[in-house]
């Protein structure tokens, strides 16, 4: 029984659906016995066609008892086998007996069992039924030879008991490799069902959130973390990134990062994207996006992107993996580390740094008074540039330890950005229909009007910075979302921010300009989040032609609850 043993349990399966198989092909053979019987009775007379037909109906009354023990007794199978092949082969021979003139054409039918036997027994088992055949054809040959009787030649039984080794030799080679296969098969579907249940159990707990989507942004699958994250309900999928409005900046990473690493490049992990995701702006997206799209719509979040192709057969069946961190914690930690390294570099820098800087640009001023030639006055300005610069960014460290509490006195915000762009034409010399004020809300926000006016000249200037300077090239207005926030826009036509630049835009000392300190977004994300508020960079879609949709980027102020925001309906429609 080592035979047996040996076998895994769908092995063993397989191998009781064969014996079923066989069993069942028994009754159609005894049937086709018993019709040829009742068509020509002539072939059976000389030795009784009683026998031949008892024999028929014994073995189909056999044969039904043999299907119902292999369905309702699934025990002791090699026994099983081992009965029934010897049925076979009796009930075979004496029809061999019986019959006359059609020995010939019955000697085929031995192939039946001995095929069984090849497949559903051991080797050595099959061989012996393959001998006791050969013997019975040998013996029945020398049998006919010595009373004189017509009957198969004895060199025609030896030729048939070796094809029928041979057959059996083949066709048990082939059923054991057939059955090595399934074992092995068997042996790595198991292993690929707990690698499937550990990778289960590690992509529902891992924090990042992970989607699986294909080259064209479908997406397939989703782990728990990255349907919190997006927004998405339990079984959202089917839809691309591109149909919801929402799901945009993840789209227009994903498609970068595509133009990156090309499409036979291998599979890799590209440089991170970080992009802002805000499920409750659902307008104007796609009704087949949106339809699937059943997830809450009432939560942002500032997401770190990475991605990678996954290797497949053709480019019809690839499949890439997005992973999705929330950097939200991690930049607010590391916001605090900085500036409580800054708080306690503050101590020492107004003496240390501003009295140098104050003498340095009093000789400066000095100097110029006595010195005339260019040269000399080039470099006087030079220096005193850089004082300035440095004197400029003490001021803004500075300013980061005064922790002034803001004025929470509500404020409307179309006066206040009336007057604010009347100031910013007059200060910075620019022509009244640069700065396009859109709409600016009727509901006042909770932003204490003296950080707001510091944050927004900031903006502003960054703006005018980059902008084309003509009609309308800076635009500022308030958009309501469907969830009663209220935000302020501010963009320009020039060219976006890099993705590159975009990871580190809100850091300290970070700039890409070289006359910048790298510290006024910062210190504009700072007094936003004293007045409860958020400063962060967005990118925006328009249509482009041909379908593509273009990506720019706008600045834009998450205020805190408006005052009086309940019942407030959505203002979308007035804006960009």
């Amino acid at each position: 029984m080592s035979f047996w043993s040996a076998l895994s349990a769908e092995s063993r399966e397989t191998f009781w659906r064969s014996l079923q198989a066989l069993t069942a092909t028994r009754i159609v053979i005894s049937l086709v016995l018993l019709a040829y019987l009742a068509f020509d009775h002539k072939d059976v007379a000389s030795a009784g066609p009683h026998l031949y037909a008892d024999t028929c109906i014994a073995y189909l009354v056999l044969a039904g008892a043999f299907v119902l023990a292999s369905v309702y007794v699934r025990k002791h199978f090699l026994m099983q086998v081992v009965l029934q092949i010897a049925v076979d082969i009796g009930v075979i021979s004496v029809l061999y007996m019986a019959a006359a003139a059609s020995r010939g054409s019955l000697v085929i039918l031995y192939l039946f069992p001995l095929a069984g036997a090849a497949i559903l027994a051991p080797r050595l088992l099959a061989l012996f039924s393959a001998a006791l055949v050969t013997l019975f054809l040998l013996i029945d040959s020398l049998y006919q030879v010595f009373l004189g009787a017509a009957g198969m030649p004895l060199t025609q039984a030896g030729l048939y008991g070796a094809a029928f080794f041979a057959i059996v030799m083949v066709v048990s080679r082939l059923a054991a490799r057939l059955i090595r296969q399934e074992e092995l098969a068997t042996r790595h579907g198991a292993d690929l069902k707990i690698q499937q249940a550990i990778n289960q159990i590690v992509i529902a707990d891992v924090d990042d959130g992970i989607l699986v989507v294909d080259r064209d942004g479908h997406i397939f699958a989703g782990n728990p973390a990255a349907q919190h994250m997006l927004g998405l309900a339990n079984g959202d999928s089917g839809f691309a990134l591109s149909e919801v409005p929402a799901l945009e900046p993840v789209a227009f990473a994903f498609s970068e990062w595509q133009q990156q690493v090309g499409p036979a490049s291998a599979a890799g992990v590209a440089r991170a994207a970080f992009v802002t995701v805000k499920p409750y702006r659902d307008s104007g997206g796609g009704e087949a996006g949106m339809a699937a799209w059943s997830g809450r719509r009432d939560l942002a979040a500032h997401l770190k992107l990475r991605f990678a192709r996954v290797d497949t057969v053709d480019e019809a069946s690839e499949r890439c993996v997005i992973f999705l961190q929330d950097v939200t914690a991690i930049e607010n930690q590391a916001q605090e580390l900085k500036l409580a390294s800054m708080g306690r570099l503050t101590a020492s820098i107004a003496h240390e740094v501003r009295n140098p800087l104050s003498a340095i640009g009093h000789a400066t001023a000095l100097l110029a008074e006595d010195l005339h030639e260019p040269g000399q006055a080039r470099l006087l300005k030079i220096v005193g540039d850089n004082v300035a610069r440095v004197n400029r960014m003490v001021e803004d460290i500075l300013q980061l330890s005064r922790k002034v509490q803001p004025n929470g006195d509500p404020l409307l915000l179309g006066p206040f950005l009336n007057e604010l762009k009347t100031e910013f034409d007059e200060t910075q010399s620019v022509a009244d229909d640069i700065v396009w004020l859109g709409n600016t809300g009727a509901v006042p926000v909770r932003f204490d009007a003296l950080h707001l006016r510091e944050v927004l000249i900031n903006l502003l200037t960054n703006a005018l910075r980059y902008a084309s300077g003509g009609v309308g090239s800076i635009r500022v207005y308030v958009v309501t979302d469907s969830a009663g926030g209220m935000e302020l826009h501010v963009q320009d036509d020039g060219p976006g921010i890099t993705p590159e630049v975009r990871a580190h835009l809100f850091e300290p000392f970070y700039t890409t300009s070289s006359k910048g300190t790298g510290l006024g977004l910062y210190l504009a994300r700072e007094l936003c989040l004293n007045n409860a508020a958020m400063l962060d960079y967005e990118y925006r879609f328009d249509a482009s032609g041909f379908g593509v949709r273009a990506a720019s980027g706008r600045f834009v102020i998450s205020f805190a609850q408006p005052l009086g925001a309940r019942g407030v309906t959505s203002n979308r429609k007035a804006t960009t």
